[in-house]
């Protein structure tokens, strides 16, 4: 990444400062809601995917570690013991998704850069259309439960970008109030093994371009933060119809700039 002009240093800053927004705001969508944008600008997920890992390994950390400090007295006299986290059904995801995560990271070593950007933008382009008209993904039946999770810990491994099929299935056996950090955790287990795999693989991780791109991603994790709980009383789904909108026509760009590139 040190052949890159300014302008696109710059936009990689802003996509990074949304990601750190997006990631602490919701919960979730680091890296789909923000990968799109960067392989707009520089064509190589391999590039951004080190990159986007360390930020969720130190962020999530953070913010589960200091979410359960402020724990109030009362947690454990209404039974909530273990903190801020599902640890129970944490393990049991876990145990569903490790071999589609471990086939996933295998797959992104292996393929080539031009079939993992298009891979991510169709993956992006599904999740955008249920963004806009307001049908998330949705599971009511242990085999659905089973079939996301592996799915999603196999879109994991190769792209980071399985959260919305996990959270699918998350989302209806995990307290509301515990479920961004249990997400936080089980993003942070995941993500430790593609860290591992990229060490082991050799992949360049980056390291020089932390120093810059840490404190963008700070800025958008602090105001992530505020706005919160604001983001989760979006009832009418207006935030998530615009996201949906705006990615939809980024991964078009995306798929027509790979297509004519090919």
């Amino acid at each position: 990444m040190t052949d890159l002009s300014l302008w696109q240093y710059a936009l990689i800053g802003l996509v990074f400062v949304w990601s750190g927004f997006v990631r602490s705001g919701l919960g979730f969508g680091g890296a789909v809601l923000a990968l799109p944008f960067l392989l707009l600008i520089h064509d190589d997920p391999l590039v951004f995917l080190p990159l986007i890992a360390a930020h969720l390994l130190l962020f999530s950390s953070l913010t589960v570690i200091m979410n359960n400090r402020r724990q109030p007295a009362t947690a454990q006299q209404t039974g909530s013991a273990g903190g801020s986290v599902d640890w129970r059904y944490l393990g049991h995801m876990l145990l569903v998704m490790m071999i589609p995560k471990l086939i996933g990271v295998f797959g992104l070593l292996t393929l080539p850069p031009k079939i993992m950007s298009l891979i991510i933008f169709v993956i992006v382009s599904g999740y955008a259309l249920s963004y806009i008209f307001n049908r998330p993904f949705r599971s009511n039946s242990r085999v659905v439960d089973t079939l996301f999770l592996m799915l999603g810990g196999y879109i994991s491994g190769t792209s980071l970008i399985g959260a919305p099929l996990i959270i699918a299935v998350a989302a209806q056996h995990v307290a509301r109030e515990k479920l961004r950090d249990t997400l936080f955790v089980l993003w942070f287990v995941l993500v430790s093994i593609k860290m591992a795999a990229f060490v082991w693989a050799g992949v360049d991780l980056q390291l020089i371009h932390h120093l810059w791109l840490l404190p963008c991603v700070t800025v958008g994790h602090l105001i992530g933060l505020r706005f919160h709980n604001r983001m989760l009383a979006d009832s009418g789904g207006r935030f998530f119809r615009v996201l949906g909108l705006t990615l939809l026509a980024v991964s078009s760009i995306g798929l027509l700039k790979v297509v004519l590139d090919w």
